[in-house]
């Protein structure tokens, strides 16, 4: 899929070495697209990157790689990738991707920027929750609504509902405090509660 027009101007810092920008993805209706970056040993990583306007993306500092959560996130990652140089990472059941990623990951892998790969799929078959520290990123099987809501995907866009279903009740058991949505936003007031009251 064609990179979304829209670039982001500014990266907010949410969490120590945490930064978030999102942007109106007009592919698919309008509706909020979310990434993410974290800093590494040797730079931040770039998590399912939406455009960012060149001097935001220079204040993260250099970039060490891109992880894709799912394969159907990849965004500005060729772009990037071919303009800074630096390694993809992307799940090993990708299929439908635009270019070969440097490396593929599965289940429990270590990703650059301290991040470990949960699989978590439902919303499609090859999306990943990536853990790092306190934080989970979670692509698609929760959706955050404009009124604040968590809410689990809806049926009509999702590849196997109940499988999402599970795949939200394993996020409970995952160590984490704060939840960040690739639709939605930051999520940091009590987000498995919040996990709960979507899949009840």
């Amino acid at each position: 899929m064609a990179e979304a027009p829209a670039v982001a101007e500014t990266a907010d810092e949410v969490a120590p070495g945490v930064w978030h920008w999102s942007i109106s993805d007009e592919r698919i209706g309008g509706f909020v697209g979310d990434s993410y970056a974290v800093a590494g040993d040797r730079g931040v990583v770039l998590i399912d990157p939406h455009g960012l306007a060149p001097d935001a993306l220079a204040k993260l500092g250099p970039v060490e790689a891109i992880v894709l959560s799912s394969g159907s996130h990849q965004r500005s990652t060729w772009r990037v990738r071919k303009e800074l140089g630096v390694a993809v990472y992307a799940p090993a059941l990708s299929k439908e991707i635009d270019e070969e990623p440097d490396e593929r990951y599965v289940d429990g892998d270590d990703l650059p920027g301290g991040l470990r790969a949960v699989f978590t799929p439902g919303a499609g078959t090859t999306q990943h929750t990536l853990l790092c520290g306190e934080i989970a990123i979670v692509p698609d099987v929760l959706l955050r609504m404009p009124d604040g809501t968590v809410v689990l995907v809806p049926e009509e866009y999702a590849h196997d509902v109940a499988e999402a279903r599970r795949s939200a009740e394993k996020l409970l058991d995952l160590p984490f405090s704060v939840l960040l949505l690739m639709h939605g936003g930051v999520v940091d007031d009590d987000p498995k509660a919040q996990i709960r009251a979507a899949i009840t």
